[in-house]
């Protein structure tokens, strides 16, 4: 294994800071398997989630104080920390000088999450990403690939998540060309919806595959905007990709159903369904949920997903709506491993999906009370306004 490969960099093995106390938490995240479950798997989950409450009771007086006060001698069971909180405080387990990332979850404007991850909080979770991608085929280190990123331009000081994620991705299969939507002015970003449609009909006529990541409105808006033109359909060479993620937020009033968006990738770029996959992630939370053949956002072995009451937090059973609660042991930077997000979602059994995953899988339903909880993807969603 060359360690100067970025792949091989992703999947190679990385030490959690403490051997010792944290040794269930490293053998969960070695596991290979994105989608292993069973009984042996859940008592190691279990057992790792022992460890971090342990570990961040220690060095978090925030953490250790919650902690005791609500969720004392239940080891599985962490506190729960809304993913809001993360947007008015500062809140480490570690020293500031063991900090190897900071991003954020927002745009120039509004409230933004201060995330912090050390070296085996960030690494490990980009080695999730890799095993999913893997287990998917999608790493293809001797294939050239043109990528279209919905994303932000990088520039001198942007920290933002859905930047640095983006970019990540690209280090699964060689750049022959990299085009951003949201480009950066000097002044901020702007869209470019011309440019996009320049750079899918130039892509086209090439003769390597295309990979199109980043927040989905803008994918759709592209397309409608080929349609406004009258531009007839182009098809992107065979093995292209589209990885979506960052949601509708600003514009869900203009959401489109998932069925309908992905026929029209379908129909006006030639990628096939199997081809187009959503995900959902945050900052607050970096494990990787990334759809199935079947189009549904399946937990990984590294996590565990619940749906809670709206009003009094407790669980609900599969199927009824509520705030989306994520838990995972792998961070060791900041107590955030018990995180119940701002947003809506339902709980499925795995076994009800009908592809070859066994793990429960859920579906967003949107976001809850988004007028103050701005994202990454509002503050992009801005720059639309007046181009539909």
């Amino acid at each position: 294994m060359n360690p100067n490969d970025p792949v091989n960099s992703h999947l190679a093995p990385v030490a959690v800071p403490d051997p010792a106390a944290l040794a269930a938490v490293q053998r969960l995240c070695d596991l290979t398997d994105p989608y292993a479950t069973g009984p042996a798997e859940d008592e190691l989950f279990a057992t790792a989630m022992a460890e971090i409450n342990a570990w961040h009771a220690e060095r978090s007086p925030f953490f250790r104080s919650l902690y005791e006060a609500t969720a004392a001698g239940e080891p599985f069971r962490a506190p729960l920390v809304h993913a809001n909180f993360f947007k008015r405080h500062e809140v480490l387990s570690i020293d500031r000088d063991a900090v190897d990332l900071h991003l954020t979850s927002s745009g120039t404007t509004g409230q933004k999450s201060q995330m912090f991850f050390d070296t085996w909080t960030i690494r490990s979770a980009q080695r999730m990403v890799a095993r999913i991608f893997e287990r998917n085929g999608w790493i293809t280190p001797h294939e050239e690939v043109n990528y279209l990123l919905y994303s932000y331009q990088p520039a001198p000081d942007l920290k933002l998540g859905t930047s640095f994620t983006d970019n990540y991705l690209c280090d699964f299969a060689p750049a022959r060309q990299v085009e951003y939507a949201l480009r950066h002015t000097g002044n901020g970003h702007e869209f470019d919806p011309f440019g996009c449609i320049a750079a899918l009909r130039r892509f086209a006529q090439d003769d390597v595959p295309v990979r199109i990541l980043g927040f989905p409105a803008f994918l759709w808006f592209t397309l409608e905007r080929m349609r406004a033109m009258g531009l007839p359909p182009v098809r992107l060479p065979e093995g292209s990709l589209v990885i979506l993620g960052g949601g509708w937020k600003g514009h869900a009033d203009q959401q489109i159903g998932k069925d309908t968006f992905y026929a029209r990738v379908t129909e006006q770029l030639g990628v096939p369904s199997d081809r187009i996959r959503d995900t959902f992630g945050s900052v607050e939370h970096c494990i990787p949920y990334i759809e199935c053949a079947q189009h549904r956002l399946h937990a990984p072995v590294w996590s565990r997903v619940f749906v809670r009451d709206t009003r009094t937090l407790e669980p609900l059973p599969y199927g009824e709506v509520g705030f989306l609660h994520l838990v995972s042991p792998y961070i060791t930077s900041v107590p955030a491993q018990s995180v119940v997000m701002g947003d809506l979602a339902e709980l499925h059994p795995g076994e009800s999906c009908g592809c070859e995953l066994d793990t429960p899988w859920f579906v967003h339903r949107g976001r809850a009370g988004v007028s103050r909880n701005r994202s990454c993807a509002v503050a992009a969603a801005e720059l639309m306004k007046g181009l539909s």
